[in-house]
Order: C-alpha cells, then structure tokens, then sequence
C-alpha cells in the first residue's frame, strides 16, 4: 500500500505587480474590521507601511500598528505585540515585512484565539484551535513563511531559534506584490534569495518529499537559478524580481509539506548566538551539508544539479551530485554572501557547543536524508570556519 501523504497551503494567494492596493478588499472579504497591523522601523522608513495602510483605511478598516519587531525575534516579543492590541481588539492581523514581522503576526494571530503564552506551543501540533484570520504580505523574496504553518522565534535563555508547527498558523490570504521588493539592497536580495534555494533543495531531498512537494521544489530552484543574480545586480529589474517572489512562494509551498533538513538545524545555533541573519547563516552552511548529504540521494542531488543549470548529461549521478555543491557554491561567491563563520567571530572552541545545538533540532534531523552525528556536526562547522 502507497503511504498516505497530505498536502497544504495557503487558502488564497493574490500576486502581482500593484497587488497591494487590494489589501483593503481582502480584509472585508475576511469579514474583519479591525486589523492589528505588524511590521518593523526599516518597512515604515522604506515607505512600503503607506500603501497597505491607505488601502485599509480607504476600505473603511480600522488599524493599530505595531512596528517593534526586531530581527530574529525572540518569544517576548509577542506579549508585546498582543499587549499593544488590547485595547483595539483586532479580528485580522496582517504581517508586512521579511521573515520576522510575518512570523511575529503568524504567532499574534494564533494566540489571539488561545490561552497562555507562545512558549506553550513549541513543538509540532500542540495549538488547540485557530486563532483570528491573518493575511500576510512579503516584502523579501525569500522566506515563503506567507505559505507555511510554522514559526521560529529566538529562545535568548537557551541560545536557540524554536518552532511552533500547526496548521493553525497558516495565513488564510497570501498577497505579495513585487514592486514592493524592489528597493530591496544588493545584500538583502542575496541573503534571502539564498534562503528560498535552501528552502527548495531541503524540501526536494528531504525523506518526506513527495511528487507534488517536488515539482513546486523544481520549479522554484530552476527560477532562482535563472533570476536571482539578476535581482541582486539589477534591484529594479521587476520580471527578476516578479519571479524571485514566485520563487519564494513555490519554496515555501515545497517545504511547508516536505520539511527542511540539516541546513536549518546548523544555522539555528550559528543564528542565535552570534546573530547571524538567518539567510547568511543558512548559506554558509549550505554547501558542506550538501556535500555530507549527498550520499544518502544521489540521484536527487543529481537532479538539483541541472535545475541549477549545470550540463549534467555526459555524468554519472554520482558526479553531477558533486556538480550541485559545486554550482551553489558559485552562486553565492557571485553574490557575494560571506563565506567563512570567522568572519562573525565564531572560533574553534564555539564548535562543540555550537553542533550540540544542532543535535537539539531534531524536528529537522529527522527529515535529513542522512543521518547526522555529534562529530559530524562539528567536522561539517569547522569546514566552514
């Protein structure tokens, strides 16, 4: 008998160019009048908080703003953004931004429709019931966390990045708008672009893909490949970035329903320490881990290889896995990414303690294709110091 596989998403996913000025549209149709609003300082500065806030308030919503979200949030940070909508009772809350903001309004929503505090719920499917609806809105091609039901937020005491996985958490609308990316910077735009790839490749040779997981995998590789160091080199280019978005989006979908593997489980750690931003951590580990893994799919990494556009057809399996080290590895050299952990201060002594965070991860160890060692894990950080 063929296992039994389930497949989710985001109920409502609207994209485009302008796409944003229907926000106001969409939070009626959720039958909401009051929004709780999160994003962070560099959103509001860049000028992107405008739009959706005119296109709201034109629909008649009524919106409280919380904008103190920092990178890699940590779990207090949602008390604060709850407390801050006391008094404004929101029944829809909306994530404008990267990762952060989208997760920090993910966990808003859900706690407003459950008891006691987010530390609760770490863990995978602990949530009782669904919270307030929510709509998310990206503003870096690179997290897919509009289309996922997990969070990840940043335990300070334990120096570790946890998870909340439930389906509870999936936004019920998924808007992104690419003109909305443009004025990403060059690094940003690289880091995040960096992250949807991981994304993809985890969730392809993860031991729960399945064929659909697969082919939103594929497809999402094949257009970071084709795109990503056009968006980097060219920030204005809007068909590069229209497809970065997309990219993005088809790797969330991917990995929302096949899992991440190792890659996550080594930037955690690396992340929470030594604060890391979380697309430069995933990057530098990115390679090593692919190498280690390969062996337990060849053909998989084989595959990986030629969406990445390597000429793979005169080679064994066995070789045209190495060749997809071989091509993220001079992705990200052309995008600049940093290279080597020294470069954020970590050092030899911080290996042992760093790779026993890794071991802690175990939600994502469990879908690596190979299985992983304490001494594996330190071999792989020190290859990268």
């Amino acid at each position: 008998m063929a296992d039994i596989t389930l497949f989710r998403t985001t109920p409502r996913i609207v994209m485009g160019p302008g796409a944003v000025a229907g926000v106001g549209a969409e939070v009626k149709a959720l039958g909401a009048s009051r929004v709780l609003l999160v994003t962070d300082s560099g959103i509001i500065a860049a000028g992107l908080l405008a739009p959706v806030e005119s296109s709201l308030r034109e629909a008649g919503i009524e919106v409280t703003v919380f904008r103190d979200v920092a990178p890699d949030p940590r779990y207090e940070t949602i008390d604060a953004c709850l407390a801050a909508a006391v008094e404004s009772r929101p029944d829809c809350v909306i994530g404008l931004g990267g990762g952060s903001p989208i997760d920090v309004a993910k966990s808003a929503a859900m706690m407003l429709g459950n008891p006691g505090a987010i530390a609760d719920y770490f863990g995978v499917d602990l949530v009782p019931g669904p919270g307030v609806p929510s709509l998310m809105i990206p503003t870096t091609a690179g997290t897919g966390s509009e289309v996922t039901p997990i969070v990840i937020l940043s335990d300070e005491g334990e120096k570790l990045k946890k998870g909340v996985v439930s389906p509870h958490l999936f936004p019920r609308v998924a808007l992104l708008d690419p003109e909305l990316t443009l004025g990403l910077p060059p690094a940003v735009t690289a880091a995040t672009g960096m992250d949807a790839l991981i994304h993809a490749i985890e969730a392809y040779t993860s031991v729960n893909a399945t064929g659909l997981s697969d082919m939103f995998a594929a497809r999402a590789v094949e257009l970071i490949a084709d795109y990503l160091r056009t968006a980097v080199a060219q920030g204005s280019n809007l068909e590069a970035r229209s497809n970065m978005l997309e990219a993005s989006l088809l790797a969330g979908i991917a990995f929302a329903n096949a899992g991440v593997t190792a890659v996550h489980a080594f930037a955690y750690p690396i992340g929470a320490e030594h604060h890391i931003p979380h697309g430069v951590a995933n990057t530098l580990m990115l390679a090593p881990v692919m190498r280690f893994n390969l062996v337990g799919n060849v053909r998989k990494f084989a595959e990986i290889a030629a969406y990445l556009g390597e000429v793979v057809d005169h080679l064994s399996d066995r070789e045209a896995a190495e060749r997809s080290v071989q091509a993220v590895t001079g992705l990200a050299e052309d995008l600049g990414v940093p290279q080597s952990l020294s470069q954020f201060g970590v050092k030899e002594g911080d290996i042992p303690d760093l790779a026993a965070g890794v071991m802690k991860v175990t939600r994502l160890l469990a879908n690596n294709p190979r299985t992983l060692t304490q001494s594996d894990a330190e071999d792989i950080y020190r290859q990268v110091l």
